[in-house]
């Protein structure tokens, strides 16, 4: 087994011959790789989900392929190298822990949290308000939960978890006040403020949302496709039956996924 410098030495003479050598790779640029490594960030996502180690480690390795690629790009300019995103990272990375680098003294991980939000605005180049380093092109699920951590490193948040309930319970009854009024731009707005609590509540319970929904998206997935094939193998069709029959086979397929 080659030791991780060996390794990575092994990977950049690599990227050097085929961003030389390959027609493909010496014509990407950052724009047409951009949507690569977003697609490849997303199947890290779902292997970490199903749990396939093997995967994540594959995916691992193709998200670092793209690391190494940019770097490379952006060396034949003389803008950066992959030295130094290693280096400023590095050098990030010890300035944001102080209380393992340095002096300070924390008590929790919320404490280490609120430190480095107030690191990051404090920096030179840093984000120069709590919520400007929110990216703007994260799906709205996940910029929600990102906006409410990074508020919460500020002390803005609710004293006990518990009582963001409330706030869901107004949300849901401003929807269902809008429902009757049928103003679908008022009733669109009340359901993005219902969405915005229940994300919170999640937070609030140390429940990653994204994940969560994600669980459920899959779920719902293997049971319909359960209600599917079993239509299919007794000769039926799904546009000719009636939703007490379909929910008969439904919760077959509920049975199958208990633990």
């Amino acid at each position: 087994m080659k030791k991780p410098d060996e390794a990575f030495l092994r990977l950049l003479n690599i990227m050097e011959e085929l961003r030389e050598k390959c027609p493909w790779d010496k014509e990407q640029t950052f724009e047409t790789l951009r949507n690569l490594t977003i697609e490849e960030t997303y199947e890290l996502a779902d292997a970490i989900l199903e749990n396939d180690l093997e995967n994540v480690k594959k995916e691992l390795g193709d998200l670092l392929l793209h690391i190494v690629f940019y770097s490379k790009i952006a060396s034949e300019t003389n803008t950066f190298d992959i030295t130094d995103v290693i280096n400023q990272l590095c050098d990030k990375l010890v300035y944001r822990h102080p209380h393992v680098f340095g002096t300070t003294e924390v008590n929790d991980s919320d404490e280490v949290v609120k430190n480095w939000e107030q690191i990051k605005m404090s920096e030179k180049q840093g984000n120069k308000t709590v919520l400007s380093g929110v990216p703007k092109s994260l799906s709205a699920l996940i910029k929600a939960n990102r906006i409410q951590e990074k508020v919460r490193a500020v002390g803005f948040d609710w004293e006990e978890r518990h009582q963001v309930w409330d706030k869901v319970s107004e949300e849901f009854e401003e929807v269902k006040r809008e429902i009757e009024k049928d103003d679908s731009n008022r009733i669109e707005a009340e359901f993005g403020d219902l969405l915005f609590s229940v994300v919170n509540a999640a937070r609030l319970y140390n429940i990653d949302p994204e994940t969560a929904l994600e669980r459920t998206n899959k779920k719902f997935i293997k049971r319909f496709g359960y209600l599917e094939s079993k239509t299919i193998k007794e000769g039926r069709s799904l546009k000719t039956m009636t939703l007490d029959e379909m929910n008969e086979i439904w919760e077959q397929a509920k049975a199958f996924d208990k633990p």
